[in-house]
């Protein structure tokens, strides 16, 4: 009796020490990166081309060179979307919350033409547009007729963006992690980091950074070290797959937009 109670033990025993690895696994973390603010240095936007992986190149259709860059990015093998200039931005693309939706459309048209080749777009600025409902649930509309994602730059608290998109099943995502708003290479670092955490703690994190100088060289520099630190890096489409567009909880509750 003690010899088959002793079996029995070692069996399960062994049953439980085959099964641990599998439920201790890791889950996976992944990131993704955009530069905004490109099309003004053609120089500089090219050290964004020869990142070491599926950088997202955000491109303002009001600078010199935003034509061609779109279509060097495209050849590249990035993903290019529009970085539309929205209230407090300035200029002759830029939404502003007075505009009627007839002239946020002409605008809208002549941006996507300045700027071949999107996938989807992003905020520039818009920290006042972005919380105008009316305003981004025709954008998203639009988006969805145009067959393009929207990323909420989330530039504002108030956003009402991703929400606008949520409500439609737009394919959209939102940023998380702003790498560049201090301009020194080891705030840039911390923010570095800071993504890559949140990525192991909620499965995901999307960042956008700029064609600093800094900020170029942070990324040159630890972009490489990413899958040592557990980390996939995947493009924006990817992402939009990964999150199912489900808000993460620093945008809203249960998956759902505030």
């Amino acid at each position: 009796m003690l010899l088959r109670a002793l079996c029995v033990l070692l069996c399960c025993l062994a049953g439980f020490a085959q099964a641990e690895p599998a439920s201790s696994s890791p889950h996976k973390a992944y990131l993704t990166l955009i530069i905004d603010d490109l099309g003004q240095n053609l120089p500089r936007d090219r050290r964004v081309l020869a990142l070491p992986g599926p950088v997202t190149a955000a491109i303002m259709p009001d600078t010199p060179h935003a034509t061609e860059f779109a279509r060097e990015a495209h050849r590249a093998g990035k993903i290019v979307i529009l970085h539309m200039p929205m209230d407090p931005a300035t200029g002759p693309y830029a939404w502003h919350p007075e505009l009627p939706i007839e002239e946020l459309q002409k605008r809208l048209n002549a941006a996507f033409e300045k700027v071949p080749f999107t996938a989807g777009i992003n905020n520039h600025m818009g920290s006042r547009m972005t919380a105008q409902p009316a305003a981004m649930a025709w954008l998203m509309g639009e988006l969805q007729r145009r067959h393009k994602f929207f990323v909420d730059s989330r530039t504002s608290a108030q956003t009402v963006a991703a929400q606008q998109a949520q409500k439609i099943d737009l394919a959209s995502v939102s940023r998380d992690v702003f790498l560049d708003d201090e301009r020194t290479e080891a705030a840039i670092a911390t923010q570095l980091q800071t993504a890559i955490a949140l990525a192991h703690k909620q499965g995901s994190a999307v960042m956008i950074g700029h064609p600093y100088p800094q900020t170029l060289a942070v990324l040159e520099r630890e972009l490489p070290r990413l899958k040592a630190q557990g980390i996939d890096w995947i493009d924006i489409r990817q992402m939009i797959s990964v999150r199912s567009n489900r808000a993460m909880a620093g945008h809203g509750k249960d998956g759902v937009y505030r």
